[in-house]
């Protein structure tokens, strides 16, 4: 693990730059494919109670023989169960499924402003943080103006913002938020739905590199500084995607890969979702 860079948080923790996503990981196959990536030198793992797949990945962990400490466990709560008292009783859901003390990160995963009911949330957040059962409290898919209300009610910067990013979607300005109040950027989804890999242009630097498509934009992500959760339920995937730490993209290929920027969304616009 010593090759694996840690990005600091807001709140003095540290995070593992790269991590793995379960996305989609069926529940009956979640808990071979985490094993699987904590074999391969993975630590930090993202999970969410929309995901369904937490008691499996609990399950993993355990049974990896890892020391707590030396893991980092991420969840999020769904829309659905957002509003203070809501939040409380969902988050001993997802603790129990994944039978912890508590988790590293706990997300808002949608801001859902059509219910209006995320700065309500993130005051149950806060108490969970207090009480010493979440380490850091962050957000997911939230855009400038709902960073801004929660600055402005209640005083508490997230330590994290999971969001849609990859090269064809930089979010240049939300990241600037971002880096002006000391929030860690983390990509989800940061091949692009594989779209990118099939990209030329892409496909030309692996070729330099003698990389594969999705190493080479993993590695432009940790370059960019942000955190990111690859996702593949693929053995050779997982490891293909944690060997990044042993090269480096050029500044003028950062700056090709840059230039794939087309605005384009695969997720949904957080501004209408969850309505």
């Amino acid at each position: 693990m010593s090759a694996m860079p840690k990005i600091t948080l807001n709140d003095g923790t540290t995070i593992p730059q790269l991590g793995f996503g379960v996305f989609q990981v069926p529940a009956d196959e979640v808990a071979g494919v985490v094993t699987k990536a904590l074999e391969t030198g993975y630590r930090s793992i993202d999970t969410a109670a929309a995901y369904r797949n937490e008691k499996g990945v609990g399950q993993a962990l355990r049974d990896s023989g890892i020391a707590r400490e030396d893991l980092y466990v991420t969840t999020k709560l769904w829309n659905d169960d957002q509003g203070y008292d809501s939040t409380m009783r969902a988050f001993d859901a997802s603790m129990a499924k994944l039978g912890l003390d508590y988790v590293d990160l706990y997300l808002i995963h949608w801001p859902a402003p059509g219910a209006d009911k995320y700065v309500e949330t993130w005051r149950a957040f806060e108490k969970l943080r207090a009480e010493g059962r979440v380490r850091s409290i962050g957000v997911s898919n939230f855009q400038p103006s709902h960073l801004n209300r929660l600055f402005e009610d209640t005083g508490t910067v997230p330590a994290v913002n999971q969001v849609e990013l990859h090269p064809r979607l930089q979010q240049a300005d939300l990241r600037a938020v971002h880096a002006e109040h000391g929030i860690a950027t983390e990509a989800w989804s940061p091949l692009g739905q594989g779209e990118l890999i099939r990209d030329e242009s892409i496909g030309t630097l692996a070729r330099k590199y003698g990389r594969t498509p999705a190493q080479v934009i993993l590695r432009w992500h940790l370059q960019l500084g942000t955190i990111v959760i690859p996702k593949s339920a693929t053995p050779a995937r997982i490891e293909e995607n944690f060997q990044v730490f042993d090269f480096e993209l050029a500044e003028d290929d950062m700056a090709a890969i840059g230039d794939l920027e087309a605005g384009k969304r695969f997720g949904p616009n957080p501004d209408e979702f969850g309505a």
